[in-house]
């Protein structure tokens, strides 16, 4: 498989020899470039392929949630004036008195429900919370349902996330992603060069027929696509298990993390105002507390979530993702509702900006239904360059023997200003990315050995029709 095209051709190839002033510049990298891209697509594939069908599947699950849970989402009928947050946040502990109030979405439109989310509550998951929907116009509960994560999905959308991060096997499943992740640019930067160093003659696609055919149409598609991939790769990678945290250590030690409000309350926190376990203070606090945030400007969509204890105070924050971003948050002490911190997104390092855009338009939050189209898009584009890779690794056998490799030793024919270069880049990136290094290392060494077996057998080859595997 491959992500852009590969540039093999039906033609033998003219053998390599170090006399041959194909040994310079880029002549001399394109077998190696070629090699790694066969290779590499042909075995991450079926990494990129569920990623590709489970991450399309995520894009749509945002229209697919708002259709099923619209009767818990959105109100019978929108009207005239919203009850206090304090009266909708009792009818919901009314209806469900289990567990503790870990934070309020008050609703953030005209036709919304409010959420009141609970944790400690029997039956549901203890990293997710039980979000109960309230009627904002007349405080009836609509329904509960368990919530997952900052976007606040619920189930279906849940499912299917947790689907495409790690097949629903947990931490160990999320290698499956990350994987994907580390290779999905080296795999279309790879086919992206091949196909921009072919002859103009040989990327047309009008006329031709059989293995060309073919190679034209995942090249013309592959080089559409590449930027999106590129983008779904760096992006991928910034939340994943290995790859994530060295990236994570890097922008801390360039301070450039993502900064947090402080709730510690001061002088007041002694005075409570916490979160009890019926939540009766969060409560009676909620409307003053809301009203703070609101004097400094925090407009919907917010989440206030309650003092962890009694040192501690209330955090209302931001929680629109969209385009525009709006992520400032307050701290605001219980006893007096006075604002103890601000936190303006607008004062996020830059580091911290993008990730957070990156992310929001990885998953199809930053620009809405446009967004999550792209998604679909690219995904799709994925799906038929694996379609069409496989095909032409098909189209490319001869009698027995089924997709030939490409010719080995190339890398002997690099000139040592090129090879070591690129190998120190090779080292680094393998270090920072585990899961493109690992890999690599293993497909090296194992080429090597099966190139020393060749070898020995008489049967090594660097540009004939056929090698020993």
């Amino acid at each position: 498989m491959t992500i852009a095209p590969s540039t093999e051709t039906d033609e033998p190839q003219k053998p390599l020899t170090k006399s041959d002033g194909s040994t310079r510049g880029w002549t001399s990298l394109r077998p190696l470039v070629l090699r790694l891209h066969f290779y590499a697509g042909v075995l991450v594939a079926p990494f990129l392929l569920v990623a590709a069908l489970t991450g399309g599947l995520y894009a749509a699950s945002f229209s697919i949630e708002e259709i099923v849970y619209a009767d818990r989402t959105t109100v019978a009928e929108v009207g005239d004036e919203k009850l206090p947050i304090s009266e909708q946040v009792a009818a919901a502990r009314k209806a469900h008195p289990e567990g503790t109030i870990s934070a309020v979405r008050p609703s953030p439109g005209d036709d919304a429900t409010t959420r009141v989310m609970l944790t400690g509550v029997g039956g549901i998951d203890e990293t997710n919370s039980l979000a109960v929907f309230v009627d904002p116009y007349t405080a009836e509960v609509r329904g509960a349902l368990e919530q997952y994560g900052s976007t606040g999905a619920l189930p279906v959308r849940t499912w299917i996330d947790k689907f495409h991060a790690n097949l629903q096997l947990g931490e160990t499943g999320r290698l499956y992603s990350e994987l994907a992740a580390s290779w999905l640019w080296v795999i279309s930067g790879g086919g992206l060069v091949l196909w921009f160093a072919r002859r103009r003659a040989q990327c047309k696609v009008r006329g031709t027929s059989g293995r060309r055919r073919t190679l034209g149409l995942h090249g013309t598609v592959g080089v559409w696509a590449a930027l999106g991939f590129f983008f779904l790769s760096a992006t991928g990678l910034t939340w994943s298990t290995y790859a994530g945290a060295n990236i994570e250590v890097l922008r801390t030690e360039l301070h450039q993390a993502t900064p947090a409000v402080s709730a510690a309350a001061g002088d007041h926190g002694a005075h409570g105002g916490g979160s009890t376990d019926d939540g009766t203070d969060a409560e009676g606090d909620l409307d003053k507390i809301l009203a703070a945030a609101r004097a400094e400007g925090l407009g919907d969509p917010v989440e206030i979530v309650p003092p962890a204890d009694a040192s501690s105070t209330y955090v209302v924050k931001q929680v629109q993702r969209s385009w525009p971003t709006k992520q400032d948050a307050v701290a605001v002490d219980p006893a007096t509702a006075e604002v103890t911190d601000t936190l303006r997104f607008a004062d996020f390092p830059i580091l911290a900006k993008l990730s957070r855009w990156g992310i929001d338009a990885h998953t199809g939050v930053l620009f809405g239904l446009a967004n999550q189209l792209v998604l679909i898009a690219l995904a799709a584009s994925l799906v038929v360059l694996i379609i069409w890779g496989y095909r032409m690794w098909w189209q490319r056998g001869r009698a027995s023997s089924f997709g030939r490799p490409i010719p080995r030793g190339a890398w002997q024919h690099v000139p040592p200003q090129i090879l070591v270069p690129a190998l120190a880049v090779i080292a680094v990136l393998g270090y920072f990315v585990p899961l493109l290094g690992i890999p690599l290392a293993l497909f090296i060494a194992v080429d090597v050995v099966l190139g020393e077996i060749a070898h020995r057998r008489g049967k090594r080859s660097y540009g004939g029709r056929s090698e020993a595997k």
